[in-house]
């Protein structure tokens, strides 16, 4: 280390501790002067360059090589699943989807589904947006009732409206 005299004038780094930056393109004596260790031409010696990170030197991009799997439906209706063996949770017969909101099943306004895992130990009287087969036979065979609520066209996620296109008739139109 070195001394600490206490005069804050002669503060110095450690030795060895700081080293000169390179100093680039001031004339070809210096070793690194024309291009300034960047090559001659393209973009990755020119200002301002940034490689992108998915970027392959002009060869086909990854996620134009890899085939495109699956179908994606814009406006597909998302249901909350709920399992029989959460009806447990909820107090009293009545299942609809204010009951299960509140006992804290599902969270927001959302369309909801009952499905068969579970067993069902009282008669309940279920009203649901869908359910599936087993669930159903599950609950009528403990004597409880089923009912399937309509759907919103809020909680279906359809857009309604005209048909903006001239010349093409609407469905009901056609009929």
């Amino acid at each position: 280390m070195h001394e600490d005299t206490g005069d804050l004038g002669r503060l110095k780094p450690a030795p060895g501790s700081i080293k000169k930056n390179r100093r680039l393109g001031r004339g070809r004596g210096s070793g690194r002067g024309d291009t300034a260790t960047k090559g001659h031409k393209g973009a990755k010696c020119r200002a301002g360059y940034k490689k992108r990170v998915w970027f392959e030197g002009g060869q086909m991009p990854i996620q134009r090589r890899l085939p495109k799997r699956g179908f994606r439906i814009r406006n597909r209706t998302k249901y909350s699943e709920i399992n029989l063996s959460g009806l447990v949770r909820i107090e009293g017969e009545d299942v609809n989807p204010e009951s299960v909101r509140k006992c804290g099943l599902i969270k927001g306004r959302v369309p909801v589904v009952l499905l068969g895992d579970g067993e069902v130990d009282r008669a309940f009287k279920v009203s649901v947006h869908r359910i599936t087969k087993t669930a159903r036979e599950k609950i009528t065979g403990a004597g409880g009732s089923v009912d399937i609520l309509p759907l919103d066209p809020v909680d279906r996620r359809v857009k309604k409206g005209p048909d903006k296109k001239k010349g093409r008739k609407s469905q009901s139109e056609k009929a």
